[in-house]
């Protein structure tokens, strides 16, 4: 892996406290992801399966946790099964985990390998009465495809049908929604090499660059600051391209009088971190285009604040919604006659900011997090309004990370990435 080692003791408070919210006499199985291929012998790279990372720190194909806190035997209340490595593996793919460094990188010091999981499963399954399953309920999950951990769960009910089953996915999503220390560093690094290629692009972007070159910009800084890359598909989207909020083709130059829109970040160590920003091609604003910028910029300060702990999520969008509404009606996008005649499930302010403010983040760019339960401190969200005009040219997005806190506003972990005009046209032009 390009990151740094992770302090264990994460992964060990994390299984502490996955376990305390287990039934009695359980047991709970978390599934690496597979390696999915493209056509003939090749790949997509592998990207491990967040929650078995998130309660051992592994990061290798082929890999089962097994957590069981009642299991008679105490070394069988952890487990690890991992594929084995020998020289032939060594010398084509790479060294594996051995089940000493294993046991660095976890905290778990029972390490079995893969071959002999079904003797040791059979053992463990006439020993608990409960077994927890993984799935993915994510509220924007769309899966077509059998996972890992989908046909290992198939096979265990099949073959132990008479033990009760459980969900693990409630567990994870309260969990991985609040942000321990280590966490919230790791995101904070993430944001900081985001923070490294964007100033790199401020002194690149000028008219004529394409789209994709700017792309590269970013994946070079990425790179060679340990991150393995975007954290998600980066969006590079000049003049009309911002006004399609997924627009990932990045293939179009950029010309003299745009704007681009940046949505793009960088990963570290499986953390995301999430960016948007919003440059002019020739590096100064028209005044439109500052008048739109400044507006959306004012909304994401206000909507920000609101970000505290008690706050419901669904109400908050609707405060964001009238600030914007005030804001639209400021820019002549909306008169008055539009807001009192708007549809109430699709107000007016739709028309130009159609997307939601702000998500959980973390391990996943979406990440997990109950929607319909109150926010708590520690819990990262995105703040990242837009005002999309496609009739004048140009989509406008920003867009920080920030971590709520007990008492007062977020801390916001892009405070030091470029976001005021000012700053922006002074280092486009220096």
């Amino acid at each position: 892996m390009k990151y740094l080692p992770i302090d264990k003791s994460l992964f060990e408070t994390n299984r502490t406290n996955f376990k305390a919210k287990m039934k009695p006499n359980s047991l709970a199985v978390f599934n690496s992801n597979d390696i999915y291929p493209i056509s003939a012998d090749s790949t997509l790279p592998f990207e491990q399966h967040r929650d078995i990372f998130y309660l051992s720190g592994v990061d290798q194909e082929e890999s089962i946790l097994v957590v069981f806190p009642d299991c008679p035997k105490k070394k069988h209340r952890e487990i690890l099964f991992l594929k084995e490595t020998n020289e032939h593996i060594a010398v084509w793919e790479g060294e594996k985990l051995t089940k000493e460094k294993a046991f660095e990188t976890s905290g778990i010091k029972t390490v079995y390998w893969l071959q002999d999981m079904e003797k040791i499963m059979f053992e463990l399954m006439t020993q608990c009465d409960t077994v927890y399953i993984n799935t993915n309920e994510h509220y924007r999950a769309n899966v077509e495809t059998e996972t890992r951990e989908d046909r290992f769960t198939k096979w265990l009910k099949n073959k132990y049908p008479a033990h009760a089953v459980a969900k693990s996915n409630p567990i994870m999503q309260s969990l991985r929604s609040v942000k321990s220390p280590i966490e919230i560093d790791l995101i904070q690094k993430a944001c900081n090499i985001t923070e490294k290629g964007f100033r790199r692009v401020l002194e690149f972007v000028k008219p004529g660059v394409w789209e994709f070159e700017i792309e590269a910009e970013f994946m070079h800084e990425f790179l060679r600051n340990r991150s393995k890359g975007f954290a998600y598909t980066p969006i590079i989207a000049s003049g009309n391209n911002a006004n399609v909020l997924h627009y990932v083709e990045n293939n179009q130059q950029c010309k003299a009088g745009d704007l681009i829109l940046f949505d793009v970040a960088a990963e570290y160590a499986n953390y995301s971190s999430d960016m948007s920003r919003s440059l002019p091609v020739s590096g100064r604003f028209t005044e439109r285009q500052k008048a739109a910028y400044n507006a959306v910029l004012r909304v994401k300060n206000e909507a920000t604040k609101m970000l505290t702990p008690g706050t419901d999520w669904a109400a908050y969008h609707v405060e964001v919604g009238k600030l914007m509404t005030s804001e639209l009606l400021s820019l002549g996008l909306l008169d008055k006659a539009d807001v009192q005649n708007e549809n109430p499930d699709w107000p007016a302010y739709k028309k130009f900011f159609m997307h939601g403010t702000s998500h959980h983040m973390g391990l996943d760019t979406h990440d997990y997090g109950i929607l319909t339960e109150p926010m708590e401190a520690n819990m990262v969200f995105t703040v990242e309004p837009g005002i999309y005009i496609p009739d004048e040219g140009f989509g406008i997005r920003l867009e920080d990370d920030v971590v709520i806190q007990n008492t007062g506003e977020p801390i916001n972990l892009m405070k030091n990435i470029p976001i005021e005009i000012e700053e922006i046209e002074s280092l486009m032009n220096s």
